[in-house]
C-alpha cells in the first residue's frame, strides 16, 4: 500500500476549512494548506490558517489571485504579484521551506505552471516548489472524488493528493476518505514524494523543462 499526503489548495475558506481542521485533528492527520494570499485580508480566514499552523500543518503560497498560471502570465512584475505578495502577506505562518504551489488550472502538469522569471524567482529566493501526483478533482463532482482519489493513491507508491477547502459538499467526505485510506492499508504523511518537489529550498532538484513556459 502506499503512502499517501493529503494537501489542500485555495483557502482559507471561513465556511469550509475550519471543518476541515476539525477532520484532521479528530483523525490525528497532519497536512498542508496552500492558501491565496488574497484570502488572507479576512481576519477570520487568517485566524483559520493560524490555527491550521498551530495544530501542525504546513502553510504554503498558491499565488495571489489564483487566476492565470505564470506561464501563460505575461505581467514583467507576475511573480512578485502573485508570489512575493503572498509571502509578504503569510507573514509568521509561512513554512521555513518558503513552500510554493503553482496554480494548475484544472490539476494539469504541463509548461503553463511557471514562467522562465517564475522559475528564477522561487530559485533566488529559496522557495520550494510542490506540486502533485493525484488530483481526484473534488471541484467537478463533490461526491463522487472520493472513488476517483483511492483509486489513483492505490496505483501510486507515493500519492500528494490535492483536494480543496473551499467545497462545502465535497469536504463533507473528508472524514470518510481517512478512513478509507486507512482501512485499506495506506499510511497518511506528511512528507511529499520527491518527484512532487522538483526545487527544494532553492535548489533544483529534478528537470524543469515540462514545468515553465518557453519565452
Amino acid at each position: 500500500m502506499s503512502e499517501v499526503a493529503l494537501s489542500f489548495d485555495n483557502g482559507p475558506d471561513p465556511q469550509v476549512t475550519g471543518g476541515v481542521l476539525d477532520v484532521l485533528l479528530r483523525r490525528g492527520v497532519k497536512a498542508s494548506f496552500f492558501v491565496l494570499g488574497s484570502r488572507l485580508a479576512d481576519p477570520v480566514a487568517r485566524k483559520l490558517s493560524e490555527r491550521a499552523s498551530a495544530e501542525g500543518h504546513w502553510i504554503g503560497n498558491h499565488s495571489w489571485s489564483h487566476k492565470i498560471p505564470l506561464g501563460n502570465d505575461h505581467r514583467p512584475d507576475a511573480a512578485k504579484t502573485e508570489i512575493a505578495a503572498t509571502e509578504r502577506a503569510l507573514g509568521e505562518l509561512a513554512d521555513s521551506r518558503r513552500l510554493f504551489r503553482p496554480f494548475g488550472g484544472g490539476g494539469k502538469i504541463g509548461h503553463h505552471l511557471l514562467s522562465p522569471a517564475a522559475r528564477d524567482y522561487l530559485i533566488a529566493n529559496h522557495h520550494t516548489c510542490v506540486l502533485w501526483n493525484c488530483v481526484p478533482e473534488d471541484w467537478i463532482d463533490q461526491d463522487a472524488w472520493v472513488g476517483r482519489a483511492l483509486e489513483q493513491c492505490a496505483a501510486a507508491p507515493r500519492a500528494l493528493v490535492v483536494l480543496h477547502d473551499i467545497l462545502p459538499t465535497a469536504m463533507t467526505h473528508l472524514d470518510g476518505f481517512i478512513g478509507s485510506l486507512l482501512d485499506a492499508g495506506h499510511c497518511i504523511v506528511q512528507d511529499y514524494p520527491p518527484e512532487c518537489v522538483p526545487i527544494d529550498r532553492g535548489v533544483v532538484k529534478s528537470d524543469l523543462s515540462g514545468f515553465v513556459a518557453e519565452r
